[in-house]
């Protein structure tokens, strides 16, 4: 892979595969936390976001280069020390919020297309993301690497579409916003609770070798992750306001430009967008517990073990998901924000700068290195 590649596009790229869940698909994670604050309000947070997403991408890629830290377990040992395992409650907690979203949005999706119980895309998405667990990390692998290409197709054409047919609709939604007032703490909440993806994906910033790189990287990762999200809020004018109550707004924009195949063409993406999503973090849970066995000289799971843990936590999560899809993002995500607030950012702008100030290697590694 060319090495411009590696350093500059990398992290951004895969951070923003990871970051895409049932959420940012349906689109109501864009208009939880910024549409719903008013148009011009909402560019406003998505700048709070942009901004503090990047100063944290920079930290973090700074940490990772000078300790090492290349895996997210090392990264917050040299972050919390013995206490690392905070972190891991938090995620955990996330972890399964994640699935119970995804899940719940399967259900609208069965519901509001084929007039189905929303049971019906659980149970689909259950038996989906078990078949792919019980065959492992490769099958996910490959499922994952040609999926990510279908989504970013289909999310393209969305955004073309939509500024294409749907002009007159986007400015008047803008001429008409009402604003609100909290976009600084949505903004910065949107931040806190994606931020703690990026320990997760640092085994792509292997090849950052200056602190220069790491904050061009930390920046142009910043630009990748934020550009969707600023389309997606545009696109949403064109049915401002009554797409803050849409629990799938983007497919709400699709019935408005009548496109039929491509309609049909994000559905099936988006569906199978929940299940990569569910059977990457479920591979990533377990693939956590098959580490800790190792480290206390434990035999890893057996492949039938793995597909009977995820179909256990999957049920867990089903039931979550009758909670809704507006109610798990407005007051589950905005929840477990702060929370990482506490256990990441708050320790990462603190010790994390301190250490970086007293590594011994610090003061030389600087330098610009090409």
């Amino acid at each position: 892979m060319n090495r411009f590649i590696r350093i500059y596009l990398l992290p951004g790229a895969v951070l923003q595969s990871v970051v895409i869940a049932g959420g940012y698909g349906t689109g109501r994670e864009v208009v939880e936390y910024f549409t719903a604050q008013g148009l011009y309000s909402g560019l406003l947070g998505l700048a709070v976001a942009s901004i503090s997403m990047a100063l944290i991408f920079c930290v973090c890629l700074e940490i990772s280069r000078v300790f090492k830290a290349y895996n997210y377990r090392t990264f917050f040992q040299v972050l919390l020390g013995r206490n690392w395992f905070l972190f891991e409650i938090v995620a955990g907690l996330m972890f399964m919020l994640v699935i119970a979203v995804i899940g719940s949005a399967a259900g609208e999706v069965m519901s509001s297309e084929l007039g189905l119980p929303p049971i019906f895309g659980v149970a689909i998405m259950l038996a989906a993301v078990t078949y792919l667990i019980f065959y492992g990390r490769e099958l996910i692998t490959r499922a994952l690497a040609y999926w990510s290409i279908l989504l970013y197709i289909i999310f393209t054409a969305y955004i073309i579409a939509v500024f294409v047919y749907l002009p007159e609709d986007i400015i008047g939604g803008f001429a008409n916003s009402s604003e609100q007032s909290g976009w600084v703490i949505k903004g910065l909440q949107y931040t806190f609770y994606n931020a703690p993806a990026i320990p997760i994906i640092l085994y792509c910033a292997m090849a950052i070798e200056t602190r220069q790189q790491a904050i061009i990287a930390g920046l142009t990762g910043t630009l990748i992750t934020s550009a969707p999200a600023l389309m997606l809020h545009i696109s949403f004018a064109a049915n401002y306001p009554a797409v803050t109550d849409e629990s799938l707004p983007i497919y709400s924009i699709f019935s408005m430009l009548d496109i039929t195949f491509l309609k049909y063409a994000y559905l099936f993406m988006l569906f199978g967008t929940f299940i990569e999503t569910g059977a990457g973090n479920l591979q990533g849970f377990i693939e956590r517990i098959d580490s800790w066995r190792k480290d206390t000289n434990k035999t890893p799971l057996t492949r039938a073990s793995h597909a009977g843990i995820t179909a256990g936590l999957m049920i867990i999560a089903g039931g979550l998901s009758h909670v809704g899809i507006v109610n798990l993002i407005a007051a589950g995500y905005g929840t477990l924000a702060w929370a990482y607030f506490v256990v990441f950012i708050i320790p990462l702008f603190t010790i994390g700068l301190y250490k970086l100030r007293k590594a011994p290697s610090y003061p030389n590694n600087i330098a610009t290195k090409e």
